[in-house]
């Protein structure tokens, strides 16, 4: 705990950091944005943050959350160094010039690395450090938003996937950090103020539709990025040139629609307070064009954040909702179309990160909004559940899930994952040759406890086949055969192996298809000793004992 304090502190210092330079920058660019080669400003943020990750810190382009997940589920939170500022400076770069991205991912990423190697300069254990890489994402979050709660819900949600009393407690105390820290240096400000809203039954049977609306924009944005990801991946240029392509796009689109480029928080201030003056035709336009500039920014090669474009696509969804609900029904009495943007807001980061709880306490707590608390959970939970539906996996998680790199807590993969090859090897076998005579088997079946025989080449050791006592049996009580056939004759070459560096989960899976219950291990045709499922899963009951802290 006193450690989580520590990283909250250092985090939220971290959020600030890059929130103050975005201010400056966005603000020094401003009065160059009416000129036409303003176009270019996000090319060049975006091919400079792409040449700082690839050519300097060695790190690859995106926003880092997946990573950081990665990094929890697969080596017990360790996190490089530099990546406590290297996804700072290299989102500075993208979004501070006019790319479509947010500066909250990036945070995480810095706060996560904070908090890992502050765990490993002290010497604390994979769990101790885990928990602190939570605290990191925790005090980021908390410190960007001045939220507590809702840093705190991000971090044991969606980047450690599990709800333990021994996480929640040092997270809790990092996000408090974290936002002690901000309102100390920032002061304790509403990220978006707005006025009272009177909610009524028909604006609650209207969020029905709107998450549903959200939901689809979620899905859009979500299919968005990854296509253009793959797009990009497929054009022969360098990497620095593709992002630059992107931003160059991102900035053709800001020239006529400037809502769309950087972070958009003062987009979302106008929604929400209910001062945008463009049609419905204009909202929705902006909505679908900031998908798009976000797309071409993150997935050309920009580096940064989803949860500041999600906020301000929804908030757009929510208006060009309300207004379309004025235009259709205008006898209806509505709540103030401000409303409808908090809730969208809600929505999408509900369904893309499919985490509502993260969505619902970050909207009450960046607006205030308290007195939406029910149709923030119908919108939130209507949206995460059509988003998992139509996509099983969340945008940080997806990647992770289609390579099989997703581990979470609890789960067998992730204890499995801990566990190797090696540590369960059985040596004691006997080893047979194929032309030994029934008779001098028996002899040696007697002197051993196994039930599983390896036979090998006497000349060059290959493995060539096992002999099972079962399948011979009838043999060993037939006295006329003991001098007739030789263990050549009785051994199964037909039998599943496994290598020393075969995923257990996969040897395990085999085991109960197969109705095996012991196979060989073999690294270049030589026989190394037997896996059984006995020794796994009493490994396997050992190690879950240890990660789930029942020791």
């Amino acid at each position: 705990m006193v450690f989580a304090v520590l990283v909250g502190i250092c985090s939220g210092l971290a959020a600030l950091l890059l929130n103050r330079s975005l201010e400056t920058m966005l603000e020094w660019l401003h009065p160059y944005r009416v000129y036409w080669w303003a176009i270019f400003l996000p090319a060049v943020g975006a091919a400079l943050s792409s040449l700082f990750l690839d050519k300097i810190v060695n790190e690859g382009a995106g926003h880092g959350v997946p990573e950081v997940i990665y990094a929890v589920s697969r080596y017990g939170g360790l996190l490089r160094l530099r990546s406590s500022f290297s996804r700072l400076i290299s989102s500075c770069l993208t979004i501070g010039s006019g790319g479509s991205a947010g500066p909250e991912a990036p945070v995480v990423m810095s706060g996560a690395a904070i908090g890992s190697n502050i765990a490993r300069a002290f010497s604390l254990n994979d769990r101790q450090r885990v928990a602190l890489v939570g605290c990191g994402a925790a005090g980021a979050i908390a410190a960007i938003f001045n939220a507590p709660i809702s840093g705190m819900v991000f971090a044991i949600e969606v980047i450690l996937g599990e709800w333990r009393t021994m996480n929640i407690i040092p997270i809790a105390i990092a996000a408090v950090a974290g936002t002690e820290v901000s309102r100390l240096l920032k002061g304790n400000q509403i990220a978006f103020a707005h006025r009272a809203f009177n909610i009524h039954y028909n604006d609650i049977a209207a969020c029905v539709g709107l998450a549903i609306i959200c939901a689809l924009a979620s899905i859009l944005l979500t299919r968005a990025l990854r296509s253009m990801h793959h797009v990009s991946k497929r054009v022969a240029l360098p990497l620095w040139v593709r992002a630059a392509i992107g931003g160059c796009m991102v900035g053709v689109i800001g020239y006529f629609l400037p809502y769309v480029l950087g972070e958009g928080y003062h987009a979302i201030r106008t929604a929400i307070e209910g001062g945008f003056t463009g049609g419905l035709m204009l909202v929705a336009v902006i909505a679908v064009f900031k998908i798009l500039a976000t797309a071409l920014t993150l997935g050309w090669g920009g580096s940064g954040g989803i949860f500041a474009p999600c906020l301000v696509i929804g908030a757009f969804v929510g208006l060009s909702f309300h207004r379309f609900l004025a235009s259709v029904w205008s006898s209806v009495q509505w709540v103030n179309e401000g409303c409808f943007a908090l809730l969208g807001m809600a929505g999408l980061i509900s369904g893309i990160l499919q985490a509502p709880l993260t969505g619902i306490f970050l909207v009450i707590e960046i607006t205030g909004g308290y007195e939406v608390i029910l149709p923030l959970i119908v919108v939130s939970a209507i949206s995460t559940t059509l988003c998992h539906y139509v996509e099983p996996a969340s945008f940080y998680l997806k990647d992770l899930v289609e390579q099989g790199q997703l581990l979470r807590p609890g789960t067998d993969a992730r204890v499995l994952a801990d566990l190797s090859i090696q540590e369960l090897l059985e040596t004691d076998c006997i080893c047979v040759h194929p032309d030994m005579r029934l008779v001098k088997f028996i002899d040696i079946v007697k002197s051993s406890h196994r039930n599983y025989f390896p036979v090998e080449d006497p000349t060059t050791g290959r493995f060539l086949g096992m002999i099972q006592l079962d399948d011979i049996r009838p043999y060993l009580f037939d006295p006329a055969m003991h001098h007739a056939v030789l263990t050549g004759q009785l051994m199964n070459t037909h039998i599943q192996t496994v290598s020393l560096y075969d995923d257990l989960s996969d040897v395990l899976q085999k085991m109960d298809q197969g109705h095996i219950f012991s196979m060989p291990v073999v690294a270049d045709n030589r026989f190394l000793g037997m896996i059984s499922k006995a020794t796994l899963l009493d490994q396997y009951r050992k190690e879950l004992m240890v990660q789930t802290g029942r020791f």
